[in-house]
Parts: structure tokens; sequence; C-alpha cells
């Protein structure tokens, strides 16, 4: 019997994503002989049954180009906003799975997408789910669709920022995407050459960071590139963070709880300046002129890379095996130079940070990159 498979995207845009839709579609009409259901818009598209069906025709020339032919959302299903509210809207999802008649839903996606989609197999949908996020901090898979195009951007951002930096003898502070984690902004600044690189996993000390800069003005070299994750946090603001969690742990039963999590959330919030607060610190204290560049989206948009595009296709492809096997309830994910299945409980809520460890920070150390620390 032919099998019916529905697939969204879900979650911010990567490069990499319309490979995988491809490499999923072309595995499954052409090698099994399955029909493809495409959800516009990620788990709102599944809601509204807004539908496309995917052959030979949509997934021609759509290798090469970025962001989703689906279209994307970051909805959830069990908190999606509906006329001013939010709303569990998992029963709606089911009933529209049932009426195509599918035999697994694909969810390609990070984080947040696994969560949901696991929320979804508890319903009793079948769904196998593909790894996607420039961040990589998915757990249970080495590699992300994605993460390897925006780190090749980061890197050619802080390959231009150097002459501007050499020519003008500056500070350049250059933010870069991660959210919690640090591999992007630790990766691009190993590769790129950067002085100091701060991520999430360890926080850093402004006056430490201001010597390392001066030392090396004395030493000739009047200029400094630093490399910031999003989601860096000095110490100080480390702590007061940690300070906060503790009293919301502490006090989430009583009446209390709202103001703690409102402290919690604002500290938060002003981690969004955190990188312009950073350059003004360093220009105060070493006195060298400093200036900010925030990549942002450029680092999700474009061509994939020849790596995105072939990690997409056996993701995709590996996907379609699966489903031919009837094997449910698992991320494709990538092990070494293999694919393997990974069960969803055994990873979701989990994430991928970088241990203090790893080869990348102690290289980085070894050539004398500051860590701020």
């Amino acid at each position: 019997m032919t099998k019916l498979v529905g697939v969204l995207t879900a979650g911010g845009d990567t490069p990499g994503l319309n490979a995988a839709i491809r490499g999923l579609g072309k595995a499954a009409i052409e090698g099994y002989g399955m029909q493809i259901v495409g959800f516009y818009e990620g788990y709102r598209g599944l809601m509204q049954n807004r539908t496309i069906r995917l052959n030979e025709s949509t997934l021609s020339g759509i290798l090469t180009r970025g962001g989703t032919i689906l279209g994307t959302s970051r909805d959830k299903p069990n908190n999606m906003p509906m006329g001013g509210q939010f709303l569990d809207m998992t029963d709606t999802m089911l009933e529209n799975y049932n009426r195509h008649h599918l035999d697994v839903l694909v969810c390609i996606g990070g984080g947040g997408t696994h969560k949901s989609a696991f929320k979804l197999m508890k319903k009793g949908l079948n769904v196998v789910t593909i790894p996607k996020t420039i961040d990589n901090d998915l757990y249970g898979t080495d590699h992300s669709i994605g993460f390897d195009t925006a780190l090749g951007i980061a890197t050619d951002a802080i390959d231009r920022l150097h002459s501007t930096a050499h020519s003008h003898h500056r500070i350049i502070v250059v933010e870069i995407m991660g959210h919690n984690t640090g591999w992007l902004a630790l990766g691009s600044g190993i590769a790129g050459g950067a002085d100091v690189i701060l991520i999430p996993e360890i926080s850093y000390n402004t006056k430490s960071i201001a010597e390392a800069i001066l030392s090396r003005s004395r030493g000739g070299k009047r200029f400094s590139i630093v490399a910031v994750s999003e989601g860096a946090m000095s110490q100080a603001e480390a702590s007061e963070i940690r300070k906060a969690e503790e009293a919301l742990e502490s006090v989430k039963k009583t009446a209390d709880k709202d103001k703690a999590e409102a402290y919690l959330t604002e500290l938060r919030q002003q981690q969004s300046t955190s990188t312009i607060r950073l350059a003004a610190e360093l220009e105060k204290l070493t006195g060298l002129e400093s200036r900010v560049t925030i990549l942002g989206y450029v680092q999700r948009g474009g061509t994939p890379s020849a790596y995105d595009r072939l990690l997409a296709t056996r993701l995709g492809t590996a996907a379609a095996d699966l489903i031919e096997k009837g094997e449910y309830g698992v991320m494709v994910a990538a092990r070494g130079e293999g694919i393997e299945p990974v069960k969803l409980e055994t990873f979701v809520g989990k994430r991928q940070v970088v241990p203090l460890d790893h080869p990348w920070v102690l290289s980085a150390r070894k050539v004398g990159t500051n860590l701020g620390d």
C-alpha cells in the first residue's frame, strides 16, 4: 500500500531546508512510490490544513535555494496564538493528520520543533524529525542543517572586519548568533582569527579582556577583533541571573512567583544590549576606539554551503528509508560519518552546549585567543 507522508518546516529558517525537503521527497517518491503532502508555515499550517502536494515539479530546482518553499513559523501546537489568546490546537492537528490519511509526519526543525513533534507523537501521530539549526545546539546529532553555512558567513564577516579594524586601529566587536550556545561564535572566531572570543559557556571578565587588548597594543598590534556570541554574559551578569533563577525556584509555589519571574525576564532582556555595553566598557578601559557589528539574520540567509546540501540530502533520504521500514518516533541524526535514528524521548529538552574541554576551546587557548576568563 502506498504510504502517505506529511512534511513541515518549523522554527527559524536556515540554509539547507529545501535540500532536505528535496532529499526526502525524491527518495520517498522515486525510491518507494510514496506520496508527499507539504504543510505551509510549520505547525500552524498543519492546524489550518494548508497544504501543497510535493512532486517532481515542486521539488525541481530547490536544492540551492535558501529558506524553505513551505514557509515556517515558531507557533507551538499546545500554545498557539488564536484570536488574541493562546490555545492548545493539538487535537485539530491530529484531525488534519487523519483527514489526509497520513502514515507519518516529518518535522524539520530545531529544539522547539522537536519538543512539539514529541508532544504530537504522544497524542498518537507517527513522526520522524530532521535536525536543523544554525546554532548547532540540538542534542543527539553531531551536526545540524544550516550550521556550516552560517559558520562560513560569520567567518567571512570577521575576515572583512579585519581590514577596518587594522586601518583605523580600532576594537571591532562583532556579535554572532547562537542563542545560548557558543558553537557559531567559537568556530567562526577561530577560523576568522578573532583575538577574543566570548561564548555563553564561559562567562567573561571585562577587565581581563581589556588587559589582553592593551597587551596586544603594547606589542604593536593596535587593533583587536572581539567575537561575541549573542548569549555571552559577564561574570557579574551570569551571577545575577543565577541568583534570580534560584530565587524563582524557591518561590515558584508562592505569591512572589510573578515578581521573581518578572525580574528574571528583565535580566534576560537586558542581554539584547550586552554587546553594545561591552564595547563601550572596552573603549573606556583601553582608550581605543570601539565599534560594534551585529551580524543578525544575514547569517541565516542565502545559498546553503556544499556541506549543508550534502548533509540535508543525506538526512532527507535517510528519513525516507526509516519511513519505508516503519521506524517512527525518531530523529535522523548525523553521527560521525554515518546516519542513525535517535529516539525522541532520549534527547528532547536537552541542549548541546560547548564542553569546556572541547578541542575547539583547547585550540583557541593554544593559539593565544582570549576567552574572557
